[in-house]
């Protein structure tokens, strides 16, 4: 029997909602111009510093269509050797080295690509297990120490996930759903490992690629790693009644692509959730794990003695999108996991997932009876995690004792991900959820601020059928030249306690409001890893109704006190 499976975006929530799926049609195209800087300063008796690259090569799927255009190069000063070679995994590395390095050396890398999403019906027929493997896509089955495929838990929880599946669709989606209902995003993983995924149900892009590739491996379904840029120009999907807007942050990435007979490879972004990628990736490296996929943006030394100093390595990404067409309408259906997701229709026999109800928000309490009780006990609530204080610029991956006698740095996918809140044609709003009745005294947001000047403030509203609605109270003004500078980004307090805010059990949204010039940054998580899939929201200068939605959460703390009876 053939059916339409609906399988894409999707964020974990507090609790189980109605399900949110849709269908995708349409598509992008855009030419993007690309330029990464690195400024690399060698420690003090650094003998010989190495660089590697991969370069970014054409690549075509069923859905995403990169064409790379207009490589360049160009190393200041001149490097002593530069050699080329292409990998077991069909990489092409470049390799530059500076023999003693005399002084701070700056790298660019520019191309010009053409990036494509199509979105139609995907049409497989593979059956499951898949049988006949071709020679080159049977070693991406292999285990590993980030993806141990032998691992007690890890088999057991794939063969319970897809023992009832006939087909590799089928098979493959409920891997993906369990993953992504059992995953929730954090910036800085104890562990990138498979293992640790699954026990912890924490990680950041490399877990995610790490478990659903052991998972699948498990079972007998190809999976390799891929490595890339993800681009920061954000793009709407037409819901019908209103706008999402999807944005990932600017910087390094992990995903997969998973091999069907009948289609070759296919993209997936499980962290994102999606049965594609958008034309906002640039796929760079593969392999069988993030360990082997390590060649883009490796740093080696040699420094005179036994010294343990490190080089200062500082990256940036610039892309210019010199065309960018965007057409993406959905379509909800009834049926899915549990959380929202987006895909293009797949035409394949699938087990449907059914949908949960939604519970209901914890009952009001009488505004009257708010006033009679105690509050006591200290209170914060929020999306609390998030690196503060980092420079996203200059971190970098752990120093290892690398080959003949040299020291390395990998590349890291720690990235900023992060939203301009000042702009003067956007406001933004968070929603949370009290269980408990409340005196409220601050609500804090991650902030960084870039300057000049201005004031802030947040407007506490009530929730109206899922968006910001009537006025409750506003904070005591804050000017930006008060808030402290720091490299990254920290907790910023807007103080409530001025006058008694006493807030009900329910769903409440808070709102950014500025005057002035200032320019800030809001934190924001991949996902939504506390409040519901609707959550975050913003309006421009157009907009009567808060009608457009935004694919993450922001990082918000709210402090109070409550009742020690409650």
């Amino acid at each position: 029997m053939k059916r339409a499976f609906v399988f894409c975006l999707v964020w974990l929530l507090a609790t189980p909602v109605l399900a949110k799926n849709y269908l995708l049609k349409g598509g992008q195209e855009s030419v993007i111009s690309y330029k990464m800087t690195q400024k690399i300063k060698p420690a003090p008796d650094t003998r010989k510093i190495i660089l590697s690259f991969v370069i970014p090569t054409s690549f075509r799927s069923s859905t995403y269509h990169q064409i790379v255009q207009d490589l360049n190069f160009d190393f200041s000063p001149p490097p002593s050797n530069r050699s080329e070679k292409t990998d077991h995994r069909g990489n092409k590395v470049v390799e530059v080295t500076w023999e003693p390095p005399s002084t701070p050396i700056t790298t660019t890398t520019r191309l010009r690509v053409i990036n494509s999403l199509k979105l139609e019906t995907l049409k497989t027929n593979a059956l499951f297990p898949l049988k006949e493997l071709p020679g080159d896509v049977e070693q991406y089955l292999k285990s590993t120490e980030q993806v141990d495929v032998n691992n007690r838990q890890v088999r057991a929880k794939a063969h319970q996930l897809t023992d009832s599946s006939k087909t590799q669709f089928d098979a493959i989606q409920k891997i993906l759903t369990w993953l992504v209902d059992h995953m929730s995003y954090v910036v800085l993983p104890f562990s990138y490992d498979a293992t640790y995924s699954l026990q912890s149900g924490k990680g950041n892009c490399q877990n995610y690629s790490h478990l659903s590739a052991a998972l699948m491996r498990a079972v007998g379904i190809p999976v390799r790693i891929v490595n890339g840029i993800t681009l920061k120009q954000p793009y709407d999907i037409n819901t019908g009644n209103s706008i999402l807007t999807m944005k990932m942050a600017q910087g390094r990435h992990s995903w997969i692509e998973i091999y069907f007979p009948d289609l070759g490879w296919v993209p997936f972004d499980p962290q994102s959730t999606e049965l594609f990628v958008s034309n906002r990736f640039i796929r760079v490296e593969v392999g069988i794990d993030n360990h082997e996929t390590h060649q883009d943006g490796l740093t080696r030394w040699v420094q005179v003695g036994k010294r343990s100093s490190q080089p200062y390595v500082e990256e940036k990404i610039r892309a210019e999108f010199i065309s960018d067409r965007n057409q993406l309408l959905a379509h909800k259906t009834n049926y899915g996991p549990r959380e929202l997701l987006f895909s293009p229709q797949v035409e394949a026999a699938f087990s449907k997932v059914p949908s949960l109800p939604q519970p209901p928000l914890p009952q009001r309490v009488p505004e009257d009876e708010l006033k009679q009780l105690q509050y006591l006990e200290p209170y914060i609530f929020g999306n609390l995690d998030f690196p503060e204080n980092i420079d996203f610029l200059s971190v970098r991956g752990p120093v290892e004792q690398g080959k003949e006698g040299t020291m390395e740095m990998r590349k890291n996918f720690l990235v900023e991900t992060a939203e301009y809140v000042t702009t003067q044609g956007n406001q933004y709003a968070q929603t949370f959820i009290l269980t408990k009745p409340t005196l409220l005294k601050k609500i804090g947001l991650a902030l960084h601020k870039f300057g000049p000047q201005g004031q802030l403030w947040l407007e506490l509203l009530r929730d109206e059928n899922g968006k910001p609605g009537k006025y409750i109270a506003t904070s005591e003004i804050l000017p930006v030249s008060q808030i402290t500078y720091s490299p990254g980004y920290a907790w910023v307090d807007f103080d409530f306690s001025e006058s008694p805010v006493l807030l009900s059990p329910g769903r409440y949204w808070v709102a950014l409001g500025f005057t002035g010039s200032p320019i800030v940054n809001w934190f924001f998580t991949y996902g939504k890893p506390v409040g519901p899939a609707d959550g975050t929201r913003y309006k421009t200068m157009f907009d009567e109704t808060w009608s457009r939605s935004l694919s993450y959460e922001f990082n918000y703390r709210v402090i109070g006190l409550v009742t020690k009876q409650q």
